[in-house]
């Protein structure tokens, strides 16, 4: 592990009068597979809000590589290297399972638009370049032969796959993934949690999950933080997280 990619110092969200996140740090080294738990309604997704750009903490500061992503919009703070999936499905739904993944690679084009008119080699090379990217990134997670099908007629796992493959495209220092497993079964969840290892391996990626399946979470995660009310209750291995009578009571409700 190398130094902190990413600091949460103290971040804070208040909507009115309620608090759905108060004052909550952490860190994630360089090349870490961290994961966020706890209870519904903790805050979890709040918390990957404040992180890209949707919410403005209302206090606290969010450090990528020492520079303070607060304020900035969602697409600054993917350029900068940080990118997301989401806890609901985000796809475009109409256009093809490549076609998601192509809009991703846009974001790395040098060419103009007098070259898109005129089909300059430039943007001929361009387009192949990002095009054979977008397909090595789908067979990775087996839907390079879906490619020309509409997101929308892939099943509920697939698409789940396809928007974690529409994150990677951007090129991200750090991916952020919202219950990936979410709607999976258990050799489907078993499979996503290979890959994500795999992935985080051979693309040098740091990950932060949210995921509600803990054997996924402590069998990959090398670092938890739990969150109960907004506020950090715990944080650690698996090991020291499974026996933690903070964790048990919120998630169980009854003393450990």
């Amino acid at each position: 592990m190398s130094a902190n990619l990413l600091e949460v110092k103290s971040i804070t969200m208040q909507f009115g009068g309620l608090k759905a996140v108060d004052s909550l740090s952490f860190s994630i080294p360089e090349g870490q597979l961290a994961g966020l738990i706890g209870p519904n309604g903790a805050g979890k997704t709040t918390v990957f809000n404040m992180l890209t750009g949707v919410y403005l903490p209302t206090k606290g500061e969010v450090l990528l590589k020492g520079e303070n992503l607060c304020g900035k919009k969602p697409f600054e703070i993917c350029h900068l290297g940080m990118t997301r999936t989401f806890q609901n499905i985000r796809l475009f739904k109409n256009l093809t399972v490549l076609e998601n993944v192509l809009i991703a690679t846009h974001q790395h084009i040098t060419y103009g638009l007098l070259d898109s008119v005129m089909l300059t080699r430039k943007f001929k090379t361009e387009e192949r370049l990002m095009t054979d990217k977008a397909m090595s990134l789908l067979n990775i997670f087996h839907l390079e032969k879906k490619a020309h099908e509409k997101a929308s007629s892939l099943p509920y796992g697939e698409q789940r796959k396809l928007e974690i493959v529409r994150a990677m495209a951007t090129d991200p220092k750090l991916i952020l993934l919202d219950e990936p497993a979410a709607g999976m079964n258990h050799s489907e969840t078993h499979q996503l949690m290979e890959t994500i290892a795999k992935v985080r391996k051979d693309f040098k990626l740091t990950i932060l999950l949210i995921e509600h399946d803990m054997k996924l979470v402590m069998g990959i995660c090398e670092n938890i933080t739990v969150i109960d009310h907004g506020v950090k209750i715990e944080e650690g291995p698996a090991q020291k997280i499974q026996t933690s009578d903070k964790v048990i009571q919120a998630y169980l409700g009854v003393e450990a």
